[in-house]
């Protein structure tokens, strides 16, 4: 396991605290791509209704559709006579 040191003096500047900080990092790599929901919750020591609250008090969506899933979304609709 990697130990990341932040100081003191840089979180006091940022107004975080050491869980608020590592809540932060996940949310920024979650809204990356670079950690999934779950991935990222593990790292701020959420639950998933946490994390997506988090995630939602940035503006960050939690699902992002691609348009592979809009035409898949529309070819069922379209199958369902919708």
């Amino acid at each position: 396991m990697l130990t990341l040191h932040i100081p003191d003096e840089l979180l006091k500047e940022a107004g975080l605290t050491e869980q608020e900080a590592l809540v932060e990092l996940a949310c920024r790599l979650f809204d990356a791509g670079r950690l999934s929901l779950w991935s990222a919750a593990r790292l701020a020591g959420l639950d998933r209704a946490g994390m997506e609250d988090a995630l939602l008090d940035r503006h960050i969506p939690i699902y992002r559709p691609t348009t592979a899933d809009l035409a898949e979304d529309m070819r069922t609709l379209d199958e369902m006579g919708v």
